[in-house]
């Protein structure tokens, strides 16, 4: 079966396919997307989609690895690394908490979850096309900052975990065990405050 190494046929329908699953999956779930039913929120024939797709698992991985990036480059693209680290640091946050709490990322995250036992690859895949691409970018922001004389670390790739979590400090929980899904914006800037008051109080020159 395909285990998401399999090279990607491209076409001018892929995107309006994977559109089409996106839709579906977020709104049914993996159990109970059916590929009529996405193959009908894309406008295209059962048999288009599965020239690209050839089977319901291989469409879901690459629907959310391709999500995944896309908001990961949205968060990168948004911060202005050359900036003082602290305002950097903010502005990471800020995307990471929205798209933590964001519709999408809450979804993503429940199906990937879910679906962990029997296709482990799911939860690689995610965590490789997203968190991963930020973790590595935090890296080099740290690096930099570093270099600049504003931050003083031994281990950058803990620090990049420790500022990701404390990114997630109070709403994650409550997201996961359903205590809530809607969050306001004093309560998410409560978080992104705090999380980069901690982490400058520990690594900040």
């Amino acid at each position: 079966m395909p285990d998401g190494t399999i090279e990607q046929k491209k076409g001018r329908k892929f995107d309006q396919v994977l559109a089409g699953a996106r839709q579906v999956f977020l709104s049914d779930g993996f159990d109970g997307a059916s590929v009529d039913d996405i193959a009908r929120a894309a406008g295209v024939s059962k048999a288009t989609l599965y020239s690209y797709f050839p089977d319901k698992r291989f469409l879901f991985m690459q629907m959310a690895k391709t999500e995944c990036q896309r908001q990961a480059e949205t968060t990168l693209e948004a911060v202005d690394i050359a900036a003082p680290i602290e305002t950097v640091l903010r502005d990471i946050a800020s995307q990471m908490v929205n798209f933590i709490t964001s519709e999408f990322g809450q979804r993503i995250f429940r199906i990937c979850v879910g679906e962990s036992d029997r296709f482990p690859e799911l939860g690689r895949e995610f965590y490789e096309s997203g968190p991963k691409m930020v973790r590595d970018r935090m890296v080099d922001v740290f690096h930099l900052a570093i270099e600049r004389g504003e931050l003083q670390i031994d281990d950058v790739t803990l620090a990049a975990d420790q500022f990701h979590e404390l990114c997630k400090a109070d709403l994650f929980p409550r997201m996961v065990f359903s205590m809530a899904s809607e969050f306001t914006e004093a309560e998410k800037m409560r978080v992104v405050d705090g999380a980069v008051d901690v982490f400058m109080a520990r690594y900040g020159v």
